[in-house]
């Protein structure tokens, strides 16, 4: 829900700066003010719901502006990849602080603590028709996430920023409207989030029954904590890397292994339990080393700040001169040699 709220902060308020006659700094159309704004007006409203498969037509906005977000993503691979300089070491493969990647990674796939309101929100629910649905929604995702990554690092290399969006110049119009899109799909997702934060409470401290009063209640407890850190915290990057490690790891890693482990009945040989056994240890570590990594080597974040290839007064989303290319950026943010 916090790096939601980053999100939407970040990505409208560039939307909102691309209106004629608006004034940049005017605090209107600032990330705080739009964190709040969108919390208020949209996702505590839909937060409210008791019912999650009232959310459907919901995801299915999100879904088909998520295809829309992702064809200007491919677009701009190919007319503004060959005019930005590529990194040093730019294709390597994996280097020490891989496993931080694994944690954001492993945050961008976790799905588990969304299951059971899923589940119980199918007309027929059997074990057989969610195998389908799991397997093929995966799928799906693991498609579209490594075309985003990949038109994103070919666009970018090592400039790549935490949301891509912060990579893109705030005067394309064709990025401000995927920006606006991408808004919109965040604060549609936003509430699901809430639903399963509330149902876990609710579990907990409950009994898993919630009156109409504590209903409320809750929800607003649990938005309003999480809107207070998103406001304070401005970059995605170190949000997405902790959660990763602190939360993913552990319930995709670590926890199920750990369950199946203690509750099968199956041979210590069979697949499944060998499977589990990579698993946990595998999970731990992520979760050690990858918190560790993030607390000492934290992602650079240039929130707010335009790329240096966005300044010079020639430069043109389709038509440039890479010769043309003049550093108005300072020394130590980009070292000259990558134009060499």
């Amino acid at each position: 829900m916090i790096s939601y709220n980053i999100i939407t902060g970040d990505t409208l308020s560039k939307v909102f700066q691309r209106i004629p006659g608006v004034d940049p700094e005017n605090l209107l159309i600032g990330r705080h003010f739009i964190i709040v704004l969108s919390t208020i007006a949209f996702t505590l409203p839909l937060s409210l719901y008791r019912d999650i498969a009232k959310l459907g037509k919901i995801s299915l906005v999100s879904t088909v502006l998520t295809t829309l977000i992702l064809g200007i993503v491919m677009a701009r691979v190919v007319s503004l990849s060959p005019h930005i300089p590529k990194t040093e070491d730019a294709w390597i493969f994996a280097k020490p602080n891989a496993i931080q990647a694994v944690g954001v990674m492993s945050f961008a796939f976790i799905c588990h603590h969304n299951c059971f309101l899923v589940y119980g929100s199918l007309e027929e629910p059997t074990v057989a028709k969610w195998s389908r649905i799991i397997h093929v929604s995966t799928l799906i995702s693991v498609f579209i996430s490594i075309l985003f990554a990949t038109c994103g690092y070919l666009t970018f290399t090592g400039f790549t920023q935490g949301d891509l969006f912060e990579n893109y110049c705030r005067n394309d119009d064709l990025v401000t409207f995927g920006r606006f899109c991408y808004g919109v799909t965040v604060i549609l997702t936003y509430p699901i989030e809430c639903f399963v934060t509330r149902e876990v409470i609710a579990n907990v401290f409950f009994g898993g029954n919630l009156s109409p009063f504590f209903h409320i209640i809750i929800t607003v407890i649990i938005i309003t904590v999480a809107t207070l850190v998103s406001l304070l915290i401005d970059c995605l990057g170190i949000v997405l890397e902790l959660n990763g490690v602190l939360c993913a790891a552990p319930l995709i890693f670590i926890i199920p292994s750990a369950c199946y482990l203690k509750l099968s009945e199956e041979r210590r040989t069979h697949s499944d339990k060998i499977m589990s056994c990579v698993m946990l240890p595998i999970g731990a570590v992520v979760m050690v080393v990858g918190f560790v990594m993030a607390v000492t080597n934290p992602q650079d974040c240039t929130h707010g700040q335009e790329m240096f290839y966005c300044f010079p007064d020639n430069f043109s989303l389709t038509n440039i001169s890479v010769s043309h290319f003049q550093l108005t950026t300072q020394p130590p943010i980009l070292n000259i040699s990558t134009f060499q």
